[in-house]
């Protein structure tokens, strides 16, 4: 009651004629992420009541945290088995590396992407949007470790002004926010989102982790598909995560945690999360019989960045399919692009974020197809037969 009572005490001075005026949006979109707002938001294309879109953004990061602390680990892991020397290091050790490596790009995703979003309500005299507060944690989990922060900033900035503001603000914008991002990263810089050289990091941290010799290289799984050379990760690593790749990515148990509360809590669709595996499947099914890949069709589910685009951002609400047909038909075309073009375009071996973008694209015209069928069946019903 304190903190509210001191909260109610200072608002005035945020108030219009107030000598804090200026900061208004600052301290809306601060109170109402601590307590519950009285309002209703006026902002978006989906209808809030008095939870308001900051809890359901906060259980999605809660949602995300399996994946980001495993990411963490598995960076120093990463570490210290590069330099051979995993054996004498210890749990914490190999935690607070990775932490320590990941922590600078959450903070600079977020500083800068809802700086911006900051700047722009108090430009337009408006209350602050809250869906940065998953983009922002997304975006670190879906870039190598060798992301340097200079270019990771850049991007933010990219995204949150010309994938978002400018189409209005959360629940305006037709792509999704954090993969726009990465496109621009991967376009933009190449040689730092690729190759064999950004994905372990490679450099003591506070005196954690080991100095890796210059030009220390280590491949992905998928990027030694792509290359034609033998996989050397099992199945299981696969699995729980102890592979190169993106921070965020590689385990899909914790993916699989945050997909559970996703569901618990009702945020997140089943039949997209669903299709998206069913559609990857059957499509590298159909190439492994045809003999165009020696993948196995279910290793394609668990490498890359599959389930967590899956998951987190094939289901992301303002972007998706929103009909419960249309639902499928998304997230059936998303699994199957992104696997075609695994297969098809060697020099890209991971396809979900053009997949995901693709059909972002898309969504729209799904929906209003699915809607029109449904129109067309009621009328045929109720016209009477001539």
């Amino acid at each position: 009651m304190s903190l509210r009572n001191y909260l109610n005490q200072i608002k005035p001075s945020f108030e219009e004629g107030g000598k804090l005026h200026a900061f208004k949006s600052v301290f809306e979109g601060f109170e109402t992420f601590l307590y519950v707002p009285n309002t209703t938001s006026k902002s978006g294309v989906h209808i809030h009541d008095a939870i308001d879109s900051k809890r359901i953004m906060s259980m999605v990061v809660i949602a995300l945290m399996p994946a980001m602390l495993f990411g963490m680990y598995n960076v120093g892991y990463q570490n210290y088995l590069a330099a051979g020397t995993l054996e004498q290091a210890g749990f914490w050790s190999i935690f607070f590396y990775g932490f320590l490596a990941v922590l600078p790009k959450i903070l600079v995703s977020y500083i800068v992407g809802l700086g911006i979003e900051f700047m722009w309500a108090q430009w337009k005299g408006e209350e602050i949007q809250e869906g940065y507060l998953v983009s922002g944690i997304i975006i670190p989990l879906i870039i190598p470790v060798g992301c340097p922060l200079w270019i990771l900033a850049i991007a933010c900035a990219f995204a949150v002004i010309f994938a978002k503001e400018i189409f209005g603000g959360t629940g305006m914008n037709i792509f999704n926010v954090a993969l726009v991002t990465r496109a621009f990263l991967f376009f933009s810089y190449p040689q730092k989102m690729s190759g064999d050289s950004v994905w372990i990091a490679s450099d003591k941290i506070f005196g954690l982790g080991n100095t890796l010799p210059d030009g220390f290289t280590a491949a992905t799984p998928l990027a030694q598909i792509g290359q034609g050379t033998e996989v050397t990760a099992s199945m299981t690593d696969m699995i729980t995560g102890f592979i190169p790749g993106s921070i965020g990515e590689t385990s899909v148990i914790a993916i699989a945690i945050g997909a559970l509360i996703l569901l618990w809590t009702g945020i997140a669709s089943w039949k997209t999360m669903l299709s998206v595996f069913v559609g990857g499947g059957v499509m590298a099914a159909v190439f492994e019989a045809a003999g165009m890949t020696s993948v196995p069709f279910y290793e394609h589910l668990v490498l890359g960045g599959f389930a967590f685009g899956a998951v987190f951002m094939a289901t992301d609400p303002v972007t998706s399919a929103r009909t419960e047909c249309g639902k499928w038909i998304y997230g059936l075309l998303i699994g199957a692009m992104a696997v075609i073009i695994r297969v098809m375009n060697p020099g890209y071996p991971e396809g979900m974020m053009l997949a995901i973008l693709f059909m972002n694209m898309f969504a729209p015209l799904i929906d209003h197809c699915v809607v029109q069928g449904n129109v067309s069946k009621r009328m045929k019903r109720l016209t009477p037969n001539k």
